[in-house]
């Protein structure tokens, strides 16, 4: 599924309906109309959305109605926001508009780092793996122990030798939840 990410001061318009747009600068928007995508906003997935209308603009077809789908008063303050997050807007700058609802708002919102697990803590699948799978790899086991002992992923891989380690720790818990899935030990929260 695809994700569309907010900064987090856009969380409550987002779960109060007021913002039920984004306008991005550019024209490369890889969604379409009916498609199904993750709602994220300040590093939480706040659920799920469908994706109602894509258009592409230039800044200065924006329009004050644009301006308020996507939260704002008017298109002035939309302008003053684009220039907040993009660091050159023109006139005939491209501006995409992309139009969502919301179908499912999470009663809690997920880490986006715990979405790969579909909305289960990894340190819980590292705590089940350990107890309930027999069939880990030493060195798999030594990841997991390592990860608890640390207790964040980035701690882990510092360990290893650097963030650029945090894969092997996210293949072994990947791997780990979709075996304790398969067992009926762990199912998805979202």
């Amino acid at each position: 599924m695809k994700n569309l990410k907010f900064d987090g001061r856009y969380k409550d318009d987002i779960l109060t309906g007021r913002k039920r747009a984004t306008i991005r600068l550019g024209r490369k928007i890889n969604l379409r109309p009916g498609e199904e995508v993750l709602i994220h906003a300040g590093g939480y997935v706040l659920g799920k959305a469908r994706i109602t209308r894509v258009e592409t603009k230039t800044v200065s077809e924006l329009t004050d109605e644009d301006a308020r789908k996507d939260g704002f008063r008017n298109r002035d303050e939309l302008i003053e926001a684009l220039r907040e997050h993009y660091k050159f807007v023109k006139p005939n700058s491209p501006a995409t508009i992309v139009e969502f609802e919301m179908t499912k708002v999470l009663d809690k919102p997920i880490l986006s780092a715990d979405f790969p697990y579909e909305g289960n803590n990894p340190i819980e699948i590292a705590e089940k793996a350990l107890e309930y799978l027999d069939n880990l790899s030493f060195e798999e086991v030594a990841l997991l122990k390592l990860f608890l002992k640390e207790g964040s992923l980035r701690k882990a891989a510092m360990k290893l030798g650097g963030l650029n380690k945090r894969y092997k720790i996210r293949e072994v818990l990947r791997k780990a939840y979709e075996e304790l899935k398969k067992r009926g030990i762990m199912e998805p929260k979202i």
